[in-house]
């Protein structure tokens, strides 16, 4: 995930920002809101091979006021994702992040953190108007952290999502997660996809509600 772009040599001064980020996201505006997906396919690593395993998920993303690196600009939305196994209400899988647009240099990041110890930043390209972009992280270049067991026991070295915004509203993913699993020679892709259909508008973010 190694970086070759030129950077101001003034990495103080701060930009003007509007304070509607809702206006400023780019191709991560389709996404603002909470969503609920039922039709969710996970494909996981077992002892006994490859299982797959059905879900649904609700997840909320949520303008954040814009946010400088110094002479840098990100706008973005705060997200919680929630998933169950069909007809359950124990958590099968949790994750927190961010999604983030720099409209300077139409970057796409995406953050993850989950509960079993691991924490994710991916990185794409895409335009203001993309209906369709994939971000990717490396464990070598940085991208991916684990705690020692997965690292030793599951190890993820890349990570791919494509989100694509559909025409009737909704938007979907497919994620590949390119774990090496010991005892196994080959790496394992966990896949993870679904479809998310809105069930409530977006909260304004602070700035622009104030």
């Amino acid at each position: 995930m190694s970086d070759t772009r030129t950077f101001p040599a003034d990495i103080y001064t701060e930009p003007k920002a509007d304070t509607n980020t809702l206006a400023n996201l780019g191709p991560l505006r389709a996404l603002a809101g909470v969503w609920e997906g039922t039709k969710g396919l996970d494909i996981k690593p077992k002892a006994d091979g490859p299982r797959k395993q059905a879900y649904v998920e609700r997840i909320s993303l949520q303008p954040v006021d814009p946010v400088t690196n110094g002479p840098q600009l990100l706008y973005g939305l705060r997200y919680h994702t929630h998933v169950t196994k069909p007809e359950q209400v124990k958590t099968y899988h949790e994750q927190v992040g961010y999604w983030l647009w720099e409209p300077a240099t139409g970057t796409v990041i995406h953050t993850l953190t989950i509960p079993r110890g691991q924490t994710v930043l991916a990185m794409g390209q895409a335009s203001p108007d993309a209906r369709q972009f994939e971000l990717v992280a490396t464990r070598s270049g940085g991208g991916i952290s684990d705690i020692p067991f997965l690292a030793h026991a599951f190890r993820t070295d890349e990570f791919r999502i494509t989100v694509t915004v559909n025409d009737d509203g909704t938007w979907s993913y497919d994620e590949d997660t390119i774990m090496a699993i010991k005892g196994q020679t080959e790496p394992f892709h966990h896949r993870d996809r679904n479809t998310l259909s809105k069930v409530a508008e977006p909260t304004p973010n602070p700035l622009a509600a104030g």
